[in-house]
């Protein structure tokens, strides 16, 4: 999905990925970061602990974007 909307609309993704430990450690609670999974579009968080349809994403995506 990540590639398709990447080349569709011109974006800069990054995909962050780390064993499930890690993101139940004391460090990751200490960045103060979304609970995983979870997807940013620009400043505006979209989802946090569970997926979601690329439906959605897509309809977030062109909303930021003015389309």
């Amino acid at each position: 999905m990540a590639p398709r909307l990447e080349a569709e609309y011109g974006l800069e993704i990054e995909i962050i990925s780390k064993p499930k430990a890690e993101y139940d450690s004391d460090e990751y609670f200490a960045l103060d970061l979304p609970f995983a999974p979870a997807i940013r579009v620009g400043e505006k968080l979209v989802t946090e602990g569970n997926d979601i349809a690329e439906e959605k994403l897509e309809a977030v995506i062109k909303e930021q974007l003015g389309l």
